[in-house]
């Protein structure tokens, strides 16, 4: 029996935009998030962190908040001190996660833990930290990253760079990646223009509304139970037995709902520290965030500091690309310099091409991924040259990147060449695009911007098991973070041929499963979909073999169609199609349960490009900026679900606006935090953006079966320079850092004169 290949095929459900499965429990409150998770006897926990920027930690006195009644556990760094050791191989993976959810010797930015405490309820755990008495001693601090690589500035954590960091570099500067091809100097001799200039980007946060969340069970006997908010709850389950000293399998992770997360829920926080105090108390604690302590000791995004160098002839075409990119992922290593390196110059067809990351430690909190990491920063400071260059040479944007663009073959900047990419018909479609034609009024401005991410497979495992009447039940491992449930539903009601209402799609917790990896790098409607698509065509090899049983015929002379078992060949028309729910009623007795299985780590994810057009206006007596029309236009593979994939392109879009114009994370002089609220942290709120327009681009991925490339972040790749190159553009006066607030704007305009 051979299936056939679906992507040559018309779709019956795949691009179709039926309503979400999980639709109706969120609007009626029904879904249950992170902190809507209870248990009886349940204890309330709270963190101690620290107030300093960096400081050694002389003296924990936990005495007073363990006299306190209501108290019924308190933590320290010495409840998980030897922990790491039951991790054979990953100590050092551990090792720095373990350092981040508990201070050790020294607290390493403001807001590290030091201590946590677990009461009978929140408002007694809170008033048993005003109990606990720490004696720091103030240390020096930095947490601007071109200052923490200076001779003189203080040393975060002595050893932990690695190799790759050449001798005699600031001990701060953890990692280095460089690659490229060619000889740039050769080809910046040939450009009839070359530009160099220095661009920066402050660290901005994910900006999920719902706070890290958890409640947890250990007892005595090493075994666990755990329910979070987590984009990942293997990783949780993986590292929280590391740190905890138990056996993976003994700790049970449930993922509940998720109130966003685009990356930054990708780390294990406070999960480790519930489970310590539930261990202590013999009894289950809940640990929710407070908005504070999300911003102040939460991974947002790093900030970049960034030199970029590009040369082009005046005829358009590029002839070398040099950059520079020094990133700050906070107290530890992980700031992802290698990805801003590795996509700054991905969209073009260059000869001769070198990039350089830099990842650098300061006194902030550990960086983690915010959809595409690393990669918005470096879009931003390359093509704010490539306008820049158009500018100055009279040149159409659109067609500068259509005759550089990286086209299938290419050899990409950081190495490999590109199997069947869609960057060019995004930018054919861009230029086709009325938005590009539209009359601008004074004060307006137009920035286009191209942008590009790897996307990922990772290790997937899918189960798929059949009703007796027909209907079908999925079981994935990816937390659902951008409508993957109805995405999986309809892979498989196209392969089954059932009604995609036939299909539900659960999240199975970490016992129910094999290993699931986060969801991440774009990669669960590429990775558990392909998974899916395969467990389903697993069940459908075990239905035919049920109607060849039945009509006394080889199991490849039956073919499934339409959702039926049919005689094909010899035997075509011999009997009637066999509908899947009449083999499944009687599945008892001809053989037992149908179910389909899939696990692999899948490596055909392809990677994916867009182009945004941006329309800005400037005040120029104040320095506010409005963005008056935005166009997303991006390669998606396949769209299995439309509506989820323009709400990936305009999510992306909304975040990069909130990025490009007014979020920062902003450091007094003693290093604190000093915006730590949405108050005084804004993100864009629905008066600040325009209706975002959409345009689907759909270029198969040979690497999936329905062709499908992961969306979720390329859309926030090109945001930023799309939007500075318009504010540029309007202002009169080229933007260098984001975010472009109004006294920033003011600053530029009262400096070009």
């Amino acid at each position: 029996m051979a299936l056939d290949d679906l992507k040559t095929k018309d779709f019956a459900f795949v691009g179709t935009r039926p309503n979400r499965p999980d639709g109706l429990d969120k609007v009626t409150g029904r879904a249950k998030f992170g902190a809507d998770a209870y248990a009886p006897g349940m204890l309330h926990g709270a963190i101690l962190r620290s107030p300093h920027a960096h400081a050694r930690i002389l003296r924990i006195d936990t005495s007073k908040a363990e006299a306190l009644k209501d108290v019924k556990a308190v933590v320290t760094r010495a409840d998980f001190s030897d922990k790491v050791e039951f991790a054979p191989g990953l100590e050092g993976e551990f090792w720095n996660v373990l350092e981040n959810v508990m201070a050790g010797d020294k607290a390493l930015y403001d807001g590290h833990a030091v201590a946590a405490v677990a009461a009978t309820s929140a408002l007694a755990a809170r008033d048993a930290l005003k109990l606990i008495e720490v004696e720091y001693e103030i240390l020096p601090h930095v947490t601007d990253v071109d200052k923490a690589m200076l001779a003189d500035a203080p040393v975060i954590r002595e050893g932990a760079a690695d190799y790759s960091v050449p001798a005699g570099m600031h001990p701060n500067v953890v990692r280095m990646h460089e690659s490229g091809h060619g000889d740039v100097a050769a080809g910046f001799a040939e450009a009839d223009l070359v530009i160099e200039d220095h661009f920066t980007t402050e660290a901005t946060h994910q900006g999920y509304i719902e706070p890290h969340a958890c409640l947890a069970t250990l007892g005595m006997d090493g075994k666990g139970e755990l329910w979070c908010c987590t984009q990942g709850h293997w990783i949780v389950q993986k590292t929280c037995a590391a740190l905890l000293g138990i056996e993976t399998a003994n700790l049970r992770v449930t993922a509940s709902e998720i109130g966003g997360g685009f990356g930054g829920k990708t780390t294990v926080f406070i999960e480790p520290v519930a489970l310590a105090l539930s261990r202590k108390a013999n009894k289950p604690v809940k640990l929710v965030m407070s908005r504070s302590e999300v911003f102040r000791a939460t991974g947002p995004t790093a900030s970049a500091s960034m030199d970029i160098k590009i040369g082009m002839k005046k005829d358009g075409t590029l002839t070398a690309a040099e950059g520079i990119f020094r990133l700050q992922g906070g107290a530890f290593p992980g700031g992802p310099a290698e990805f801003t390196a590795m996509c700054a110059f991905a969209p073009y067809s260059l000869s001769n091409v070198r990039q350089v990351g830099y990842d650098v430690m300061t006194n902030r909190p550990k960086q983690a991924a915010y959809r595409a990491p690393g990669s918005p920063m470096a879009a931003f400071a390359v093509e704010s040259v490539i306008d820049e260059l158009c500018n100055q040479l009279g040149l159409d944007p659109i067609e500068v990147r259509l005759k550089n663009a990286s086209r299938e073959g290419t050899k990409a900047s950081y190495g490999p060449r590109f199997q069947q990419i869609g960057l060019v018909q995004t930018l054919e479609a861009a230029k086709a695009h009325p938005h590009l034609s539209a009359p601008l009024k004074p004060g307006q401005g137009r920035g286009i911007s191209c942008g590009f991410w790897f996307n990922h497979g990772g290790e997937t495992s899918v189960s798929l098991a059949l009703s007796e009447d027909g209907s079908a039940q999925v079981m994935v491992g990816t937390p659902d973070i951008g409508g993957s449930r109805a995405s999986m539903a309809l892979m498989a009601a196209e392969v089954l041929g059932i009604p995609y209402e036939n299909i539900r799609v659960t999240i199975a917790d970490t016992a129910t499963l094999g290993y699931n990896d986060v969801s991440h790098g774009s990669r669960v409607t590429y990775a558990s979909g392909l998974a899916t698509i395969k467990a389903a065509r697993h069940a459908v090899e075990k239905l035919c073999e049920r109607a060849a049983k039945k009509w006394g015929i080889p199991v490849d002379a039956v073919k499934w169609e339409n959702g039926c078992a049919v005689p094909s060949g010899p035997n075509a028309g011999d009997f009637d199609p066999l509908p899947l729910a009449d083999i499944t009623a009687n599945m008892g007795q001809t053989g037992g349960p149908i179910s389909g299985h899939f696990e692999a780590t899948p490596e055909g994810a392809g990677v994916s490009f867009a182009t945004h057009i941006v329309d800005a206006e400037v005040d120029p007596e104040t320095g506010k900026t409005r963005v008056v029309r935005y166009t997303v236009i991006q390669d998606a593979g396949k769209a299995i679900h439309p509506t989820y994939v323009e709400g990936q392109y305009q999510g992306g879009a909304a975040q990069g606006i909130g990025w490009a114009l007014n979020e920062e994370y902003i450091y007094g002089e003693d290093g604190r935090l000093q915006n730590s609220v949405f108050l005084d942290y804004r993100i864009p709120v629905a008066s600040d953006l325009p209706m975002i327009d959409t345009v689907i681009v759909e270029v198969p991925n040979p690497g999936h079966p329905f062709g499908v490339r992961g969306v979720g972040e390329t859309s926030i790749c090109p945001p930023l320079a799309a939007i500075a190159n318009a504010v540029s553009a309007a202002a009169g006066v080229r933007m260098r850092n984001l975010p472009m607030s109004p006294p920033r704007i003011l600053s530029a305009l009262k400096a070009d004169g």
